[in-house]
């Protein structure tokens, strides 16, 4: 230990080993970068430009698109960076204030998402209480809690990992600095704060995604108390583009963190 020096700076080893193919990849990965930025400026402006759209759901939507392009703004450019550069270091603040806004972007998705299940519940059980239930002041309230919530949830994770000492190996196994491949290089014993990371991450996937099934089992109960099958279908349509989010949002994340 005392001939180790203390880490100053990361290598990312992801797709370093992928050799020609590594320009493949930038393609692909900076083709769906741009379909990123373009896809949520333009819900966005969308929102923005169009009176109609100036509703509690679509706000919650404009809100998620700019977390979303954040979120990938935060991971994508250095990774396409690298898939171009021999050099793929990152310091070590950097590489913490990665994980920071990573986790708080991604946490704040997870709530936004639970929030918007809510509002899909108020909408079509609660229709007569809607505008109280979800009033531009509740819908503020939420997505400000939404984010203040997942960065600080951001802020201990991202301290439970680098409260540890790091020196000797400084090669993380990823494109970026996410929580399970920078803490397995501490020079201490991580189980216990790993344990607290897992709790944390269990909570944050399962809690939303309990809520967002309890609510869809109501709305699913509201529906098929509708008569005409054109009034179900009607109703149906306000949800899909939601739970296709959800499906592809929390099956992702749960495979990777779970």
């Amino acid at each position: 230990m005392a001939n180790s020096s203390f880490v100053t700076e990361f290598l990312l080893l992801g797709f370093s080993s992928l050799g020609e193919l590594q320009l493949v990849l930038f393609v692909v990965f900076l083709s769906l970068y741009l379909i990123i930025l373009s896809g949520n400026l333009t819900i966005i402006s969308a929102i923005h430009l169009d009176s109609s759209l100036h509703t509690v759901m679509y706000f919650s939507l404009g809100v998620l698109s700019t977390s979303e392009i954040f979120y990938a703004i935060v991971i994508l450019p250095k990774m396409l960076i690298n898939l171009l550069s021999v050099l793929r270091t990152l310091p070590f603040m950097r590489c913490a204030t990665q994980m920071f806004f990573f986790l708080g972007f991604a946490v704040t998705n997870c709530l936004l998402l639970g929030v918007m299940g809510y509002d899909r519940y108020a909408a079509l059980c609660q229709a007569l209480h809607y505008p109280i239930l979800m009033s531009w002041r509740v819908c503020g309230q939420l997505a400000a809690t939404c984010i203040v919530s997942g960065f600080l949830i951001s802020l201990v994770g991202t301290a439970l990992v680098f409260s540890f000492p790091f020196y000797g190996s400084n090669k993380v196994s990823h494109y970026f600095c996410d929580i399970s491949s920078v803490i397995h290089l501490a020079c201490a014993e991580t189980y216990i704060n790993e344990l607290v990371i897992f709790i944390c991450g269990v909570l944050v996937l399962v809690v939303p995604l309990i809520f967002i099934c309890t609510s869809y089992g109501f709305i699913v109960r509201t529906i098929m108390k509708i008569p005409s099958v054109e009034g179900k279908q009607k109703a149906f349509s306000t949800c899909v583009s939601h739970l296709i989010v959800v499906i592809v949002h929390y099956g992702c994340a749960s495979f990777v963190y779970l």
